[in-house]
């Protein structure tokens, strides 16, 4: 049984309860977690603010060895790391299209050496006889990262290493469902960065710890990638200091396939870019809509490619899709099948949870539902995908707008000025032609509408983790 505890000012904290965090595979405990409270973040927030003084400081070019030295260390551990990451969340090491805990850890390692390249010059504005004006960004202070349990390690890489980069400290706190894989990535950072400047704080579920987080007077900014719901308790919370805020939320993503694609050709990236970690990523396509004269066959293809994906332990090389993350998110899996049953819609391939030990269900398509059917409307984050007719593109457009998120949308066709000019209609943070929830570090990625605030990535993201300040120097 692995023992998790909190990192505190380069020192492990033992908290006097733990919970445990189970293996999704086999539903039962691999590890205890230190259960943290609100004095935990106090201290956490407080080392992060005597550590912030230095490593703002710390000339530039030192950052970005030390930055460069964590994703050596990070590579250095690969196999660990991906072992951690299976036994959490699920993830099988390989995965559907390559798409597993190799994936989530390789990713990590690239986000952060190309993050710790990046850099925010100083603007000029104006340089002349009378004055110079220049605009400098300065980092923020303590950040605090409240990170999810779909992609546990990249996820807090993302948070974790702008900030630092920019020359902020960070409290972290990961989802109580897969805070394994983040607290063995802080305490690799420990044995790089100076004490303080990254700490770590675990909470069981109902703990105060990340209410105490969204509140705290001396954290600066919070970013946040969950459901929408929590953002906005996020929001309010962080009211009291007047937060900077970067929230990814909850998607429910459309893909739009043209007429003139050939369907056996296009079927399986359609599968893999809705299917890939079970659909439980925010990013993933979710509502599926088909022209009418492709439809049966699309929705036939997708079956067939379904009932033909291995499910299983993640730890077996053979697996492209492991379990469901977690037991809740299973049952609301259940009860979106159920209610698309009595909705309708015609089950072409699983629909049913696996016999046995663990949180497993089985990839499924469903055909002949349309919009106002939960399982069109809301996002599943499970394998579940619902294939839905169209005939008239301007109206499909409509209907994919009509959805309270707004974070990814894609068009599929082989005329790319045309699928172009359609991606740049739907109302979405990130358009996609023939592709669906790639994301690069170099390029920024956010939500519109509901599904969030703010943008990660590249030199957009970057500066988000500082404020602007604008410099007069006089000269007469």
């Amino acid at each position: 049984m692995k023992n998790i505890t909190m990192l505190i000012d380069g020192q492990l904290v033992v908290a006097t309860a733990t919970f445990p965090v189970i293996n999704p595979a086999t539903g039962e405990a691999f590890a205890q977690a230190a259960a943290g409270n609100a004095a935990h973040v106090d201290a956490a927030v407080d080392a992060a603010k005597r550590a912030f003084s230095g490593w703002s400081k710390t000339p530039d070019a030192e950052r970005q060895r030390l930055l460069h030295a964590l994703g050596a260390a990070l590579e250095a551990h690969m196999p660990e790391l991906m072992e951690l990451v299976t036994l959490e969340t699920g993830k099988p090491l390989a995965g559907l299209n390559g798409v597993g805990a190799g994936m989530e850890v390789g990713g990590s390692i690239a986000w952060t050496h190309v993050t710790a390249d990046l850099t925010l010059p100083v603007e000029v504005l104006q340089d002349n006889a009378e004055a110079r004006v220049e605009i400098h960004r300065k980092p923020l202070g303590v950040v605090g990262s409240i990170t999810p349990w779909n992609w546990p390690l990249m996820i807090a890489i993302w948070h974790v290493i702008p900030a630092l980069r920019a020359g902020n400290t960070v409290v972290i706190k990961p989802s109580e469902l897969s805070p394994v894989a983040t607290a063995r990535f802080v305490e690799l950072a420990n044995a790089i960065l100076p004490p303080g400047v990254l700490n770590l704080v675990t909470g069981a579920a109902g703990s105060d710890v990340g209410p105490a987080m969204a509140s705290h007077p001396g954290i600066a900014k919070i970013v946040f990638t969950g459901s929408t719901a929590t953002g906005r308790k996020i929001m309010a919370a962080g009211a009291g200091n007047l937060k900077r805020l970067t929230l990814e939320l909850g998607g429910n993503d459309a893909g739009i396939v043209l007429p003139d694609v050939d369907v056996k050709a296009v079927a399986p990236k359609l599968f893999g870019v809705t299917f890939h970690n079970n659909g439980q990523t925010c990013a993933c396509l979710k509502r599926l809509y088909v022209h009418a004269s492709i439809y049966e066959e699309m929705c036939a293809e997708l079956a067939r490619i379904a009932a033909s994906t291995v499910v299983g332990d993640g730890l077996l090389p053979e697996t492209q899709l492991g379990p469901i993350q977690n037991a809740m998110q299973l049952a609301k899996v259940e009860e979106l099948a159920a209610d698309a049953r009595a909705s309708g819609g015609r089950f072409l391939c699983g629909g049913k949870r696996r016999a046995g030990p663990g949180y497993f269900y089985e990839p499924t398509i469903v055909a002949d539902l349309s919009d106002g059917s939960r399982l069109v409307d809301e996002e599943p984050f499970g394998p579940l995908l619902p294939v839905i007719k169209y005939s008239d593109v301007d109206e499909v457009i409509a209907r994919a707008n009509r959805s309270l998120n707004g974070l990814g949308g894609s068009i599929w066709s082989t005329d790319l000025v045309r699928a172009a000019e359609l991606a740049q209609r739907l109302e979405c943070g990130t358009a996609w032609v023939n592709e669906h929830g790639a994301v690069q570090p170099d390029a920024p990625f956010g939500g519109v509408k509901q599904s969030g605030i703010g943008v990660e990535f590249g030199s957009h993201g970057l500066a988000e983790y500082t404020s602007i300040q604008t410099l007069k120097i006089m000269k007469s």
